[in-house]
C-alpha cells in the first residue's frame, strides 16, 4: 500500500494516477455489448436464453424458464432466521423513512390577472432494477434500489438478476418478497439491462433502469440511455477518509478494507495528517487482512488501488478530497461537522469515528447507490427522484396573454419564427 507526502517531488504526478482509478474502459468491450443487445432487440427471448446458456452456465429451455416464481420469494422470506428477518425489516424501515423525505410535490403558483404556473410530478409507469449476482449476492442492493421507487408509487417494479447455475441466493429472494416483487428474471450482464430497455416477449420494456454491475452492465447502460433513463455509470466501488492524528489506526485500517474487499478493482485512500498514523494504520491494514475471507481481492486492490496521503493539515486534505470526489468519504476527525463545509463533491459523507461505512451500505436509511469514480462532481446517489419526471404546468389567462403576448411576439420575431409569432398574436386581436 503505498504512503505518499504532500511535499514529494513526484506527488503531482502520483496523485493523478489515484485520480484515474475510476475509469472503467468501456472501449475494451463496447462491439461486444453491441452485438449483445443487437441479438437481444431482433431474437428476444431466443438470444436471452443462448446468453444465460453461454454465461451463466446452465440452459433454460421454456421461456417460463426466465421468470422467478413469487412463491420462491416467500418461501424464502418465511424460512428467514428471525435474527435475520428482523434485521431486513429494520432496513427497510430505516430506507423507506429515509426515502420518503426525498419525495418532491406537485405544486401550483396563481398570479393575479388569472395565469397559473406549476409543477405536476408523477412516477414512471415501470421501472427495471438491475441486481448483481456474480462474486456476492447483494439483498441490500434490493432494498436500496427497490424501496425508492415504491416511494415514488411505480407501478410495476421489474428486477433482472444473474444465476449462474441456476442458482439464487436466498436471501435476495426474501428481499424481493419484503418489497413485493412481483416480475423479477433470471436474466443478468448486458443481455438483462437490453431485455429491459426493449423488453422481449417475456421481460416488459421499462422507462429507467438502476442498479451497479460490472463493465459489461455499465457499458449497456450508457448505450441504451436516452431509449430508456439509467441511474448512473457506475465504477469499482472506492473508499476516501480523512483523518487527523486522533483518529484510532484500527478503526482506519478495517474501514480500508471494508471497500478493498468488494473486489480487485474497488480503491482505498485515506489522507491524514499525521505521518506516525499513517504507518499504524499500514500496518493494521496488513494485520486485518489475513483474517478476512475474501483475502485475496482485498489483497490486490490494496497493493494495486490503495493509498495513503500525508497531508499538511485538514484543510490541504480535504482540498484533495474534493479533486478525488469519492464514492464513500469518511470524516474521522475530531470535529468532523467543523469539516463539513469543505467537502464539496462526496457521494455520501459519514461523519465521525462511530460512523463506519458499512452502517451506510445497509440499515443508515440513505441510498448505498452512489456515484464512483469522481462522478460525484455532477451525479447524486440514487434517490425517489430516479423514479419520478416533472411536467410543467402553464394556464394563461385572458389578462396574463395580453400582459405577455407583444413581448413573446418580439422574441419569436427576432429568432425568424413566424408561426410562432402569429400564435401568440392573433389571441391578442380584438
Amino acid at each position: 500500500m503505498r504512503i505518499l507526502h504532500t511535499d514529494d517531488k513526484n506527488f503531482k504526478d502520483e496523485f493523478e494516477i489515484l485520480l484515474q482509478r475510476g475509469k472503467v474502459d468501456i472501449e475494451s468491450v463496447e462491439e461486444v455489448v453491441k452485438n449483445i443487445i443487437k441479438e437481444i432487440r431482433e431474437e428476444k427471448n431466443e438470444a436471452l436464453k443462448r446468453h444465460i446458456s453461454k454465461f451463466d452456465g446452465w440452459s433454460p429451455k421454456e421461456d417460463n424458464d426466465l421468470s422467478i416464481d413469487p412463491k420462491e420469494m416467500q418461501k424464502a422470506y418465511e424460512s428467514l432466521d428471525e435474527k435475520v428477518k428482523k434485521a431486513l425489516h429494520l432496513a427497510y424501515d430505516r430506507i423507506l423513512s429515509y426515502h420518503r423525505k426525498q419525495l418532491p410535490k406537485s405544486w401550483m403558483d396563481f398570479e393575479k390577472n388569472g395565469t397559473v404556473l406549476g409543477q405536476k410530478v408523477t412516477p414512471v409507469d415501470r421501472a427495471g432494477l438491475y441486481i448483481p449476482g456474480g462474486k456476492a449476492a447483494y439483498p441490500s442492493s434490493l432494498l436500496m434500489n427497490a424501496v425508492p421507487a415504491i416511494v415514488a408509487g411505480v407501478e410495476e417494479i421489474i428486477v433482472c438478476t444473474p444465476t449462474p447455475n441456476n442458482e439464487i441466493n436466498s436471501l435476495l429472494l426474501a428481499a424481493m418478497h419484503l418489497c413485493g416483487i412481483k416480475k423479477a428474471y433470471k436474466v443478468g450482464g448486458a443481455s438483462a439491462i437490453a431485455a429491459m430497455a426493449y423488453g422481449t416477449e417475456t421481460i416488459e420494456k421499462v422507462d429507467v433502469i438502476t442498479g451497479p454491475g460490472n463493465i459489461f452492465v455499465a457499458t449497456a447502460k450508457k448505450i441504451v440511455y436516452g431509449d430508456v433513463n439509467i441511474d448512473m455509470i457506475a465504477g469499482p466501488s472506492e473508499i476516501g477518509i480523512i483523518a487527523d492524528e486522533k483518529a484510532e489506526s484500527k478503526f482506519l485500517a478495517l474501514d480500508l478494507l471494508s471497500q478493498a474487499e468488494h473486489d480487485e478493482m474497488a480503491s482505498s485512500i485515506l489522507i491524514i495528517t499525521s505521518k506516525e498514523k499513517a504507518l499504524q494504520t499500514k500496518d493494521e491494514v496488513y494485520s486485518y487482512l489475513k483474517t478476512l475471507d475474501r483475502y485475496e481481492i482485498a489483497l490486490k486492490s490494496i497493493q494495486e488501488r490503495g493509498a495513503i496521503i500525508i497531508a499538511k493539515d485538514l484543510e490541504e486534505a480535504a482540498s484533495l478530497m474534493n479533486e478525488i470526489a469519492p464514492e464513500h468519504l469518511e470524516l474521522m476527525v475530531e470535529n468532523p461537522f467543523d469539516l463539513l463545509p469543505k467537502i464539496k463533491h462526496a457521494g455520501a459523507i459519514f461523519m465521525g469515528k462511530y460512523t463506519p461505512e458499512p452502517i451506510g451500505d445497509y440499515i443508515a436509511g440513505p441510498n448505498h447507490t452512489l456515484p464512483t469514480g469522481s462522478t460525484a462532481k455532477f451525479y447524486s446517489p440514487l434517490s425517489v427522484e430516479n423514479f419520478l419526471k416533472k411536467s410543467s404546468i402553464i394556464a394563461m389567462s385572458k389578462e396574463g396573454i395580453e400582459a405577455l403576448g407583444e413581448d413573446c411576439a418580439i422574441l419569436a420575431d427576432i429568432e425568424g419564427l413566424d408561426a410562432h409569432k402569429k400564435s401568440v398574436l392573433i389571441r391578442l386581436e380584438k
